[in-house]
């Protein structure tokens, strides 16, 4: 993982490296300080003749006083667009992975865990990529370079019984580390959870002041709430060990040098000015030691986000065969040959887990196939397995006799369109929701599309027209709007496969038969799938096949299966016996 992290420097080690030279002249202007404070005290202290000296000297420190103002600029401004840059390479990587994972993965993960995980987690990464190897380096050539001159400067001795004391402080940060790793780890979980305990409730405000459950909603949000503050106490807690600890002990350390030192100079092993000379080297060594002790809490918290971090670029993405073709087009049938399918894992799965049980049927091309039935047949799941969103257990699908796992993903999803039964608009305006079905087409195929899908004559009454913004999840839009847009990104991608999931569910008896007749003509000379519930709907589809959760129960066309006076008879007299 350590290797993992160091490698979003590379990028940018020219300037990383800047950084830390400017943190190297830095810890040299602090270990100067001490030797010229002794060499006055020294040698020119009580001499009137030697003030001039004293005076340069002074102008000297206040030279490196001012150099050390620029580095610290530096070190400050420029430091942080390093981790900056890099969290934004993090961030860029997860956003990309995470288009790359199946949809198994945002089945079992929620939208507010991913956000945290994708914004909180990776602002504490910045600050560890920044203040971390630079911290810790300024820290390293100041106590070493402290150590070194006071062994020469005062003496070795006294140096030796002031260190004896930093294994002891090396080894309660080892000591605490694991208990601060799981509280942090902990509070990063809990993070996690009410934030998508806010999203979802944010989401689902109209429904909760449909029902009138707002209290209820409060008790599961104060619920989570107690929990992330019990999270973050544990975090705070394994902090105040950590910080207590280290703070004592760097306070020993500031007594015994004060105490030795004192013995040694009454007993004329060191005079005034080595004695004065090792109180500052003191400071000098304290003032890292707690920049550690800083360090060492954002270490923990930077790598407990880190990990985090990893787990999601850990997670497999949707895997392609290496020697996989595209599909270029499509001649002759699609094919669900003995497909068996579950989405519960393949170690958990039982044959009464089993969404889709031995399915065979085929589509030829340029027909329209229906797909009926009660709900929980696995209708949707179909539609769900064309494209590969999921991958079956056993049995294949076929387009053209080729294994659709034999083809490029985004070639079989590009000749395959979409009109799901739950629309989803991103928040923005109607033109990017249509130019949706092809990014980067112009005005006069968008409008056609929206002519299509019978939504233009809204869109045109609008102030603002395609440029009207939709609100979040389309929120501004009524149901039927919502599904005519999405219809209209469909109409835009002009696929040879279509697949219609409910698509004219939010519909009104009139503007359905309009939608029909429009989906009619695009259906011309292509493949299309219809799932739906109203059989008004798939009246002329060439083939009806009726699904329940025991697979196919009957098919044929709409007078066929009238004739049968099977299910599909039955469901047919229902919607329509008045």
């Amino acid at each position: 993982m350590l290797r993992k992290f160091c490698s979003y420097y590379r990028p940018h080690l020219k300037l990383f490296l800047f950084d830390l030279f400017c943190a190297l002249l830095l810890s040299v202007c602090n270990l100067i300080y001490p030797l010229i404070a002794k060499y006055i005290i020294e040698e020119l202290a009580g001499q009137p003749e030697k003030i001039k000296l004293i005076i340069i000297l002074g102008l000297l420190l206040l030279g490196i006083y001012i150099v050390k103002a620029i580095l610290n600029f530096i070190i400050q401004y420029w430091g942080h667009i390093v981790g900056v840059r890099i969290q934004g390479d993090m961030r860029r990587e997860m956003f990309e992975h995470l288009q790359k994972l199946p949809f198994a993965y945002f089945d079992e993960h929620k939208t507010g865990t991913i956000m945290s995980r994708l914004i909180n987690d990776l602002m504490d990464i910045s600050e560890l990529a920044h203040h971390g190897p630079e911290d810790i380096f300024i820290a390293s050539i100041t106590l070493v370079g402290s150590c070194i001159l006071m062994a020469f400067s005062v003496n070795p001795w006294l140096t030796l019984i002031i260190f004896s004391v930093v294994p002891f402080i090396v080894f309660y940060a080892i000591f605490t580390r694991k208990g601060m790793r799981n509280a942090f780890t902990k509070m990063r979980e809990e993070t996690g959870k009410i934030n998508a305990q806010v999203e979802s409730s944010v989401s689902g405000i109209r429904v909760s002041k449909a029902y009138v459950t707002e209290s209820y909603e409060n008790e599961k949000f104060a619920k989570r709430n107690t929990e992330f503050k019990k999270a973050r106490a544990g975090a705070y807690k394994q902090m105040g060990i950590f910080g207590s600890g280290m703070t004592f002990l760097t306070d020993f350390l500031y007594l015994l040098a004060l105490v030795s030192g004192g013995i040694f100079y009454s007993q004329d092993y060191i005079d005034g000015a080595e004695f004065t000379a090792l109180i500052l080297y003191i400071n000098n060594i304290i003032m890292p030691i707690r920049t550690i002790i800083a360090i060492f809490e954002q270490i923990q918290s930077g790598m407990t986000g880190f990990a985090r971090f990893m787990e999601v670029l850990n997670c497999k993405v949707e895997e392609e065969n290496p020697n996989a073709i595209d599909l270029k087009d499509f001649h002759k049938e699609i094919s669900f040959n003995d497909v068996n399918f579950s989405y519960i894992n393949h170690e958990e799965k039982t044959s009464d887990s089993l969404i889709l049980s031995h399915l065979t049927f085929s589509i030829k091309k340029g027909t329209t196939v229906a797909l009926v039935g009660p709900s929980g047949g696995g209708k949707s799941t179909i539609c769900h397995l064309l494209p590969r969103f999921y991958e079956i257990n056993s049995g294949s699908i076929e387009i053209d006799h080729h294994d659709i796992r034999n083809y490029n993903r985004y070639s079989l999803r590009e000749n395959i369109g979409i009109v799901q039964q739950d629309v989803f608009l991103f928040a923005g305006s109607i033109r990017e929701n249509i130019a949706y079905g092809k990014i980067n087409s112009t005005d006069e195929e968008i409008i056609d599309a929206a002519k299509k899908a019978n939504i233009w004559d809204y869109i045109r009454e609008l102030p603002n027209g395609l440029d009207t913004y939709v609100g979040e999840r389309g929120i501004k839009l009524s149901g039927g709007q919502k599904q005519r847009i999405s219809i209209a990104r469909a109409f835009l991608k002009n696929p040879p496969i279509l697949i219609l999931d409910e698509a004219t569910s939010a519909l009104d008896n009139v503007t359905e038969m309009q939608i029909q007749q429009a989906l009619e003509q695009l259906s011309v000379g292509r493949t299309t799938i219809v799932v739906a519930h109203r059989l008004s709907t798939v009246k002329n589809a060439d083939n009806i096949i009726v699904i329940d959760k025991n697979g196919i129960i009957e098919q044929g066309n709409h007078e066929e299966l009238i004739q049968k006076n099977g299910i599909y008879a039955n469901l047919y007299q229902y919607q329509f016996k008045d």
